[in-house]
């Protein structure tokens, strides 16, 4: 029997964390409304880069909980933040969904599809990539461009299995340019931990990180310096601590035993 103490910050992945699908997972509702009523700090954070801050907000109050978008972080909102601060202006080509691309474009970068064009081509979990898409990436890259990328995320799961997520989408570029994606915002980067940081503003002693996969949740907690939990509602299974050289804090059945007295 293992005591979870309470932390000040929360840091939640969604995507088999928080729900799946549409269907919140179970003991998520008592678990937020407790740590709401205890004044506790939360920030809700995801790898999906499908869904703008504001539309992940809209979803989980239809499924029933309190969220702002200010208190979100995703891959797309990382991967502008990083742009503007490395190579503002800079023409792009997403293989990307639209939500991704309005982001961008709406942070005044140009896109193109013209190789001689484009400094970074933005690879993403793209459930429209086409092989035109990989043509003109391939060209672009051939011509100069640099290849950067939301998330590393193999498959995103959903109810009954998982998409492939961005790092097939990664991998194609890769395997026909010979070369090698140089950036990834998403977690576990540094990039995206020093995003959520900032956001909560605690010392990570006083935070704990919360999600479903060991290579890319609790790998950035541990980097960061924060406790963690996984949670056995999404990709990991209890098995898979075996051959992994990340160690959560707690591992969890459900995500209300981190407000038990014991678990």
């Amino acid at each position: 029997m293992q005591f979870i103490p309470r932390y000040d910050g929360y840091i939640f992945d969604l995507d088999g964390t928080i729900y799946l699908g549409d269907i919140l997972l179970p003991g998520v509702a008592e678990l937020l409304a407790t740590l709401r009523r205890e004044g506790r700090r939360i920030v809700f954070l995801s790898n999906n880069p499908t869904k703008t801050r504001r539309q992940y907000a809209e979803r989980l109050r239809r499924l029933g909980i309190d969220a702002d978008e200010h208190e979100i972080v995703n891959s797309s909102a990382v991967m502008v933040e990083w742009l503007l601060a490395n190579a503002p202006g800079a023409p792009l080509f997403v293989v990307g969904e639209a939500p991704l691309i309005g982001e961008l474009e709406a942070a005044g970068f140009p896109l193109s599809e013209r190789p001689g064009e484009i400094a970074f081509v933005v690879a993403s979990f793209d459930r429209t990539f086409t092989y035109r898409k990989l043509q003109i990436a391939f060209d672009a890259i051939r011509a100069g461009a640099r290849l950067v990328a939301t998330n590393p995320d193999r498959f995103c799961p959903v109810p009954g299995g998982g998409e492939p997520d961005a790092a097939a989408i990664i991998a194609a570029i890769e395997a026909c340019t010979d070369t090698r994606c140089e950036v990834i915002v998403g977690k576990p980067s540094p990039i995206m931990a020093r995003t959520v940081s900032r956001l909560i503003n605690l010392p990570p002693e006083r935070c704990i990180i919360v999600g479903d996969r060991l290579m890319t949740d609790i790998a950035m907690g541990i980097t960061a310096g924060m406790d963690t939990a996984l949670v056995l509602t999404g990709d990991s299974r209890r098995a898979d601590l075996e051959h992994s050289s990340y160690r959560p804090t707690y591992v969890l059945e459900r995500i209300d035993e981190l407000i038990r007295e014991t678990s």
